[in-house]
């Protein structure tokens, strides 16, 4: 009687953060866009971070700016150094690619900050929200309903009004108006981690609440929190362009791409196209690159968004 050998079973291939981090980039790499999207979004931040090494004036500086020389076309030498304006000048005299570079600054910064700080709070209050329920989860979530429910721009501009314009005014602004997106997608994300096993068994262990929250469910609701927090940043942007623009954000002496705009509006109808048009453009590139990064998270982390 002729005996058949098995083979050995195979042990199951365990999981990694190495293994879940390699998925990831085959993933992402697999969108040409998004790659396209991300070398943007890198080489914008890039330059924002090196503007004073790569912008020929500094335009928050007086004494290097002339106001004979307001409102140059693209191309024209300066007349006090040894370079061009190769996108021209504002109608302060500063340099457009000088401000662009530093005003890139201020919208990323902008935008990225309020995105952390709404993140961290958003965040917190939803995954408390979540594992205590009761009176707490109704309190949270009626007010995240309540800021939701109202028109972003508008109650951003009460505010702006009321505190004044400066940088950490428009983040804190930004922080307010934010956080309830991080709250609402942490909330759902917790209700569903605090029903599984591993919830239980660190409860039997008699672990702090606080460590089961941080620790254990917090990690699983990370994947919903990233691709809402790339997208955030481009509304931020958005919105802190916006807030320049009618005159409510930055102060005018550290002028963002939506203050440039703004700056530049009024030359529009006199043919001086490119005050407003470059600082247009850059925003508009900032905010796409941002996109294209955050839509392909999305796919990545929901596989029935996939194509």
């Amino acid at each position: 009687m002729s005996t058949t050998t098995m083979p050995p079973a195979q042990a199951p291939v365990p999981f990694t953060l190495e293994s879940n981090w390699r998925q990831f980039r085959i993933g992402f790499f697999a969108s040409k866009t998004a790659v396209v999207g991300l070398m943007v979004a890198m080489l914008l931040i890039l330059a924002a971070i090196f503007a004073p090494w790569l912008a020929p004036q500094n335009p928050y500086d007086l004494m290097q700016i002339s106001i004979l020389d307001a409102r140059l076309a693209p191309g024209t030498p300066s007349a006090m150094d040894n370079f061009s304006y190769v996108l021209g000048t504002d109608g302060q005299g500063r340099d457009l690619f000088s401000a662009i570079l530093y005003g890139l600054r201020i919208s990323l910064t902008v935008g990225v900050g309020s995105a952390l700080a709404a993140a961290m709070l958003g965040t917190v209050l939803g995954l408390v929200a979540a594992y205590f329920g009761g009176r707490t989860d109704a309190i949270i979530m009626r007010l995240v309903d309540l800021l939701l429910s109202m028109p972003s721009i508008l109650v951003a501009m009460m505010i702006l009004a009321y505190l004044g314009k400066s940088i950490g005014n428009v983040i804190l602004t930004l922080v307010i108006m934010e956080w309830a997106y991080y709250a609402r997608t942490a909330r759902a994300q917790a209700l569903v981690e605090r029903q599984r096993d591993y919830v239980e068994a660190a409860r039997c262990l008699a672990i702090p609440q606080w460590r089961i929250l941080l620790r254990h469910i917090l990690p699983n609701c990370l994947p919903p929190l990233i691709v809402i927090g790339t997208l955030q940043v481009a509304r931020a942007i958005t919105l802190e362009a916006t807030l320049s623009f009618l005159g409510l954000g930055v102060p005018i002496t550290e002028p963002s791409l939506g203050l440039l705009i703004a700056n530049g509006y009024q030359y529009m109808l006199s043919g001086e196209y490119w005050i407003s048009f470059y600082p247009g453009i850059a925003l508009l590139v900032t905010i796409v690159s941002l996109n294209l990064v955050g839509d392909r998270l999305r796919e990545i982390f929901n596989p029935r968004l996939q194509k």
